[in-house]
């Protein structure tokens, strides 16, 4: 990628799509177009094709996603299946009909099977029943891997999909029924430490495995991809080791200082009970992350400590 030449970062007021606009600036790529979902609803072809054929951006890093844990997966199966399906197929196609250079989509380590060997290789797309938690979510990223394929195959674009592990960081969603685990971990025990409550309660048993990789350390990766890879093949980004929930949870109280206890709510789910991906291939082309998880977490958690007023007043 050129300086001059335009970039178009769809989702950039999102966790991911927001730490990509920051590396790019930091990177000196100013050339940038960013539409918010009010200016741009990615679910309408129509709009989206107008918007690619006006503005006819050089590269493309599609980040645009309805995202959530658990709780939110299970309350909208239908919002978060219909939403990002429609999303990757106006984007994707829009691309090829604009003669977009290079397009990054970005999926989630969710598309994997359920119980598929640790650590997940990319090459186990496909192989097994998905997660009943997440389907619907999971579902609808195989389908924008796909597309990328399939206007690779028939039409030689350069489109190439990633799989980042769990996010957090700068940006991240603190709304407890709509957000993922570290951020609701942050907000549940920061409130808990306000309130001077006892104990916090967590779903599940504590015993999930999960791998966390940070937001800034994605966008680095995003970078190095779009500038770096080529094939059509999936790529997975992450760390490379993970960690219990229970664990986690020990980590988070620490960093905020709450003295109160943990409890665990085993009727609710655990989710998938391991989720750690293999980076060899990612590693292999030269990128490794920087930002270990406990200096992660105490900067996201000062980011959410500026921001709270802010935070409470929409959650």
């Amino acid at each position: 990628m050129l300086k001059h030449e335009k970039i178009y970062v769809a989702g950039h007021r999102g966790l991911v799509g927001s730490a990509i606009v920051r590396r790019l600036w930091a990177e000196g790529y100013d050339n940038l177009v960013l539409r918010t979902s009010k200016d741009l609803d990615l679910r309408e072809q129509g709009a989206v094709r107008e918007f690619f054929q006006a503005e006819r951006p050089d590269y493309v890093f599609l980040a645009a996603a309805r995202v959530g844990g658990i709780l939110a997966n299970d309350r909208y199966p239908a919002d978060f299946i219909y939403d990002n399906l429609m999303m990757e197929a106006n984007v994707v196609d829009a691309a090829y009909r604009s003669e977009v250079k290079k397009l990054l989509a970005l999926g989630s380590t969710c598309i994997y099977p359920r119980m598929a060997p640790q650590p997940l290789k990319e090459e186990y797309l496909l192989s097994g029943p998905l997660e009943s938690t997440n389907e619907w979510y999971a579902v609808a990223k195989i389908a924008g891997i796909k597309l990328c394929q399939a206007y690779n195959r028939q039409h030689g674009c350069r489109f190439i999909a990633a799989m980042p592990t769990n996010l957090y960081g700068q940006g991240d969603n603190f709304d407890l029924e709509k957000s993922h685990v570290l951020p609701a971990m942050i907000r549940k025990f920061h409130e808990a430490k306000e309130s001077g409550l006892p104990a916090v309660t967590l779903w599940g048993t504590g015993k999930a495995l999960r791998e966390f990789l940070h937001v800034d350390d994605l966008a680095d990766a995003c970078l190095f991809l779009m500038r770096n890879y080529d094939e059509t093949d999936i790529v997975n980004i992450g760390v490379g080791k993970d960690i219990s929930i229970a664990s986690l949870a020990g980590l988070v109280r620490e960093i905020i200082g709450f003295d109160g206890r943990i409890e665990y709510d085993t009727s609710k789910p655990d989710g998938t009970p391991r989720k750690l991906v293999d980076t060899t291939r990612i590693n292999g082309l030269g990128w490794k992350p920087r930002i270990g998880l406990r200096e992660g977490i105490e900067q996201t958690y000062q980011w959410y400590l500026g921001k709270i007023g802010e935070l409470r007043g929409v959650v």
